[in-house]
């Protein structure tokens, strides 16, 4: 499998994160892009290539004007306020609250940082923006390799995506690279483009940005919503709206669910893809449903990710792979691959 993988990525490190009222160690840590590339390096999985630099435009079809600008000049406006900030994460303190007028960017720089972040457990660091836009390349590169004849493509970068929506970062993601990988496959020609989100969160920012649409289908499988971050959106009555309406699927299970229950829900939304007639499909690979993940609560084996990657290939479709969660590092890179390796062996 053709593999782009994000050189810049390690230039976003945060420190450390908001939990339960004290700071922590970060999850979202480096090593999870380096041991992926390791294993895929290890097992011979294919070529592995740095990406093309992708256009601005394909940044600005998923996100708003306002927000990618204030993610490129935030580190720099967070140093304006005082240079001892270059020791500190950025982390937001204030967000609008209900009522509070979002469409009015304040020129208070903790102000614009609550309105633009959904969470506080996603330092923006020094070098967030530049990991972030060489993700957006990865992301593009995969989707132009899928629209030039690949069979599929894997997008390897870090920080994950799926979180951001189009005008919010948080959950540790700041920009949509699966999204952006769909705008491109639509763009190249591609008229029904389906979204299968395996990850243990919900990609709420995923749901958010295709939820209006009709040539875009969101599958995903992922922690109950009503005791699983991120809490607010997951539920299985986001069906989506207006011309989206019937286009968005959600498939909540409960913590603890092994892979036979979990492997059923993949199913189902593969036979929603199927019946979506989709032309292409873009995997949000988490594999945070990995039993021993710390943060999670699923309970599939390393072996069960061979058979993922066998069910998705089943499918039948030109497929790119995002590279999302994941945060028992040790077992990351066998786990990623392990679905990759099922894919090949069944395509």
């Amino acid at each position: 499998m053709l593999t782009f993988y994000n050189p810049d990525h390690a230039l976003h490190h945060g420190r450390h994160e908001m939990f339960r009222g004290q700071w922590v160690p970060c999850v979202e840590v480096p090593a999870r892009q380096d041991l992926v590339l390791a294993e895929l390096q290890k097992r011979r999985m294919g070529p592995l290539r740095l990406p093309l630099t992708a256009p601005s435009d394909a940044l600005s079809a998923v996100h708003a004007p306002g927000y990618l600008a204030f993610l490129k000049s935030a580190w720099s406006d967070w140093l304006a306020l005082d240079p001892a900030n270059a020791q500190r994460d950025v982390l937001p303190s204030v967000w609008p609250g209900p009522g509070g007028r979002r469409d009015i960017e304040p020129a208070n720089f903790s102000a614009r940082l609550g309105q633009f972040a959904m969470d506080a457990g996603s330092p923006l660091t020094a070098g967030t923006w530049a990991a972030a836009r060489a993700g957006a390349d990865c992301a593009v590169s995969a989707a132009l390799a899928v629209l030039q004849g690949q069979r599929a493509a894997f997008a390897l970068t870090r920080p994950p995506g799926h979180h951001a929506s189009a005008a919010s970062f948080g959950g540790y993601c700041f920009l949509n690279n699966a999204a952006i990988a769909v705008q491109q496959l639509r763009r190249g020609g591609f008229d029904r483009v389906a979204v299968v989100d395996v990850d243990y969160h919900h990609g709420n920012g995923t749901q958010d940005i295709f939820y209006q649409r009709a040539d875009v289908l969101v599958a995903s499988i992922h922690g109950d919503p009503m005791t699983e971050y991120p809490f607010f959106s997951g539920h299985a009555d986001e069906r989506g709206a207006d011309a989206g309406l019937g286009c968005n699927l959600n498939i909540p299970l409960p913590a603890g669910t092994g892979f036979e229950a979990w492997l059923g829900a993949l199913q189902q939304a593969l036979a929603a893809v199927k019946d979506f007639a989709a032309q292409a499909m873009v995997v949000s690979l988490g594999v945070d449903t990995y039993a021993g993940d710390p943060i999670s609560g699923f309970k599939l084996e390393s072996s069960d990710y061979l058979q993922i990657g066998q069910a998705l290939a089943g499918a039948g479709l030109p497929t790119v792979f995002v590279f999302e969660g994941g945060y028992a590092v040790a077992e990351v890179g066998l786990n990623t691959v392990n679905v990759l390796a099922g894919f090949q062996s069944a395509a």
